[in-house]
C-alpha cells in the first residue's frame, strides 16, 4: 500500500512539474546618468547578448558573434547602427548622436557604454527606446534615470517605447 502511495505522489508530482512551461523572460537595463560637471549624459546598457545576436540577425539577415570569439568588425559596426536606430535621445528638444565608447561581456550580458556631449543645462529628456522589440514583442527595456539628484524608473515595452522628462 505505501509503495502505490509513494509512485502515486510521485506520478502526480511529475506530471505537476512538467505541465508548466519554461518561460524565458526577455528583459534589459539601462541606466542614464547626467553628470553636469561633465556636461554630458552617460549611458549604460546591459542586454543578453544571445536575444541581441538573434534581433541583429532578424535585422541584417545574417549570423552574429557578438560577445564571442567569433565576433567580427561588422558585428560592431551594426551593433552602433542597431543601438543608434532604437535607443534615440532627444535634450532639450533636439536630437543628439550618442558616441559608443567601449563594450564588455559579464557572463552572458553585452555591457554597453555610450555618452551624450556638450549639454551645458538640461531641462527636458524624450527617450525612445525600441532595442529589441523589433525582434520580440515580450522584450521589456527598464531604463534607471538619474537626472540632478532626481531618480526616476521607466519600463519601455512594445506598446510604450517613448517617455519624456522635464526637469
Amino acid at each position: 500500500m505505501k509503495q502505490t502511495i509513494f509512485y502515486l505522489f510521485f506520478g502526480v508530482f511529475f506530471l505537476t512539474l512538467t505541465s508548466f512551461g519554461f518561460h524565458k523572460f526577455y528583459v534589459a537595463v539601462y541606466q542614464i546618468e547626467y553628470a553636469p560637471e561633465k556636461e554630458m549624459l552617460q549611458i549604460t546598457s546591459r542586454i543578453f547578448a544571445d536575444d541581441l545576436n538573434k534581433a541583429l540577425e532578424k535585422k541584417y539577415t545574417k549570423k552574429h558573434y557578438l560577445g564571442t570569439n567569433k565576433e567580427s568588425p561588422e558585428d560592431l559596426v551594426l551593433l552602433k547602427k542597431y543601438l543608434s536606430e532604437n535607443l534615440i535621445i532627444k535634450v532639450n528638444g533636439q536630437s543628439k548622436a550618442m558616441n559608443f565608447l567601449s563594450k564588455e561581456m559579464e557572463g552572458d550580458v553585452l555591457i554597453c557604454y555610450l555618452s551624450i556631449k556638450d549639454i551645458s543645462k538640461l531641462k527636458s529628456l524624450e527617450v525612445h527606446n525600441a532595442v529589441l522589440v523589433d525582434w520580440d514583442s515580450e522584450q521589456q527595456n527598464i531604463t534607471h534615470f538619474t537626472i540632478l539628484g532626481t531618480k526616476q524608473s521607466f519600463l519601455f515595452t512594445a506598446s510604450s517605447t517613448e517617455r519624456m522628462l522635464k526637469f
